[in-house]
């Protein structure tokens, strides 16, 4: 990967703030942001990262920004060997490390705990998703979830751009 400036990762941060304004779910905003760094195509990205949408097919489980951060990192330093268990651990040691700051930052890394989601509440017609409306868009912190989760794998990257 070419050497990436600190305005490159800023604009890409904010580009994932827009992929979710315009109606993505938090996991598309966030690896759509960075998929060409990899050679992965704006489609593709979206497709591969669409099912992870409201804490994962909309189970409000794990928070899908975080999810795009665990796909981001697969493509920054996934072993691509199946008996490479060193890179297996290496690629589990930074996904352990980003997701603490997520956690950190944002108090949970499950989509329902940061929505403030009961388990009853999920449950009925799960896999409808909610309209984009004003009122969605007041109500979810999840635009600056989306931030935060881009904000940490830029972060990430720039520090090892610097190394």
């Amino acid at each position: 990967m070419k050497k990436i400036t600190k305005e490159e990762l800023d604009e890409r941060v904010a580009r994932a703030v827009d992929n979710f304004m315009a109606g993505y779910g938090c996991c598309q905003s966030v690896v759509t942001a960075f998929a060409d760094l990899y050679g992965l195509d704006d489609i593709m990205a979206k497709r591969i990262a669409a099912g992870f949408g409201g804490g994962v097919g909309r189970l409000r489980m794990m928070c899908g920004a975080v999810s795009g951060i665990v796909m981001l990192v697969g493509l920054d330093c996934g072993q691509i060997e199946g008996s490479d268990n060193a890179g297996k651990s290496a690629c589990y040691k930074v996904v352990q490390e980003l997701l603490a700051k997520s956690e950190q930052a944002n108090g949970s890394l499950i989509c329902a705990e940061i929505l403030g989601i009961k388990g009853h509440e999920k449950a009925h017609n799960s896999y409808i998703a909610s309209p984009r409306t004003a009122e969605y868009y007041k109500t979810r912190p999840c635009a600056a979830k989306v931030e935060s989760a881009a904000r940490i794998f830029a972060d990430y990257l720039l520090q090892k751009s610097a190394k």
